[in-house]
């Protein structure tokens, strides 16, 4: 008997019917469904709730009902079990979900019947250092992104790779992407996109205030060290758009690789280009493009 958890994002619309059609499907093929207890709840099934500890050490695969929002942050949870993810599309673009709501049922089918591979990659660790000692350290499959605050004027960050000083960006922000994140913040910014099977970072500088400062693509094994040089303004890191804290002068930020991957589970045999082409047109449509 497969233990199979669910993360829903209760905010969807029709969430909660959807929910109970799967809970009952996969209990039917006397599967073990297990969510965390204030989804259960507020679903009206709180025999269902673990807390959220034990339901990440109980769950052999992890059912994601959202967006990518919602499945990268089931991603920073899991990623450390090595849990398997199935994202299900209840969002518009879904660039890391593998299927829609249409296709839910034939794809539970193909999950519980063993026809799927898991795809593995790479995230990123992000430490926030002040004055010696590390006050945040957080792990997100995108991106961090170091930014200025809505009023605050240009910020300078200084930035080496590695041992070697790259230079001070005077700039809006500062994103380091792994190739997943590539489709994200960082193409909005000018970066390059990366098939997401490649171990790498991308240093993307957000509206640099200099003509030579383009994004740089550096190896999976590079420490990528920020130092913020601004006395002035509100300066932010965030990873993955989610988790956030606010940087302080002379802070400096260490951004590596992680020591886990997030596992994503995947039903059929679409390349990152028929992706592409896919994802990108629906986002030009749904911006009226």
């Amino acid at each position: 008997m497969k233990t199979i958890g669910l993360v829903v994002n209760l905010g969807k619309q029709r969430v909660a019917p959807l929910v109970e059609q799967i809970v009952d499907w996969l209990t039917a093929r006397s599967c073990r469904v297990v969510m965390a207890v204030d989804t259960a709840t507020a679903l009206g099934r709180p025999e269902l709730g673990l807390p959220r500890e034990q339901l990440v050490e109980e769950t052999e695969i992890v059912l994601v009902l959202g967006g990518d929002g919602t499945l990268l942050h089931c991603a920073r949870e899991s990623a450390p079990r090595g849990i398997p993810l199935l994202g299900i599309n209840l969002g518009h673009l879904g660039f890391l979900t593998e299927i829609d709501v249409p296709e839910l049922w034939s794809g539970l089918e193909k999950l519980l019947a063993g026809r799927y591979t898991v795809e593995e990659r790479m995230m990123l660790e992000a430490r926030v250092i002040r004055e010696g000692h590390t006050v945040e350290r957080v792990i997100g499959l995108n991106d961090a992104v170091i930014t200025k605050g809505a009023f605050a004027r240009l910020i300078f960050l200084e930035t080496h790779v590695n041992e070697d000083f790259v230079t001070t960006y005077p700039a809006d922000g500062l994103i380091v992407a792994t190739p997943t994140g590539s489709t994200a913040y960082s193409l909005s910014a000018g970066g390059p996109l990366v098939t997401p099977e490649l171990d790498l970072m991308v240093v993307t500088p957000i509206c640099p205030h200099s003509l030579w400062a383009r994004p740089l693509v550096i190896n999976a094994a590079s420490r990528v060290r920020v130092i913020v040089r601004s006395k002035q303004g509100e300066v932010m890191l965030t990873v993955d758009g989610q988790q956030g804290c606010k940087l302080e002068f002379n802070d400096t930020v260490l951004i590596q690789q992680a020591a886990h991957r997030a596992r994503l589970i995947r039903l059929k045999n679409r390349s990152f280009f028929y992706l592409l082409r896919q994802k990108l047109s629906e986002g030009e449509r749904l911006n009226g493009c």
